[in-house]
């Protein structure tokens, strides 16, 4: 279900499809892109709290730095979603991954805001690294 979130890209997708599509291809410059040069991001994990301003930040010290650094590589796209909550706008997305220890499942959920055309503030819940069935990954 795709309801139409209040900002979206030059190509009509809600950004927060488009950052969850950036984040497959694990790619930092488009991420950096779509987000507010002072982005407020807060995240949890099974493995902590995370918090960074700054496109940079979030970018390179957490999502790519920590989440899914270089050795836990994206190779599919397995569910991706966007809807809104009350004025919130919301994605939520699935990955397979691999990393050296084995295949995993990882689900994310964000919440964000949008200013200016550009994704402001977000908050990230993610499921953590779970083991791979054979179905999830086809």
């Amino acid at each position: 279900m795709v309801r139409l979130p209040s900002a979206t890209d030059a190509g009509g997708a809600p950004l927060g499809v488009t950052f969850a599509r950036a984040l497959g291809r694990q790619d930092g410059d488009s991420m950096r892109r779509l987000f507010a040069p002072e982005i407020a991001f807060f995240g949890l994990t099974p493995g902590g709290t995370w918090e960074a301003s700054g496109a940079d930040d979030v970018v390179d010290k957490v999502i790519l730095g920590r989440w899914f650094s270089p050795d836990r590589r994206i190779t599919r796209v397995l569910d991706l979603e966007a809807t809104q909550v009350g004025g919130l706008d919301h994605v939520r997305y699935r990955f397979a991954v691999d990393r050296p220890d084995g295949s995993f499942v990882v689900e994310q959920q964000a919440y964000y805001e949008t200013s200016g055309g550009r994704i402001s503030s977000m908050r990230v819940l993610c499921s953590g690294y779970l083991p791979a069935t054979r179905s999830q990954n086809e």
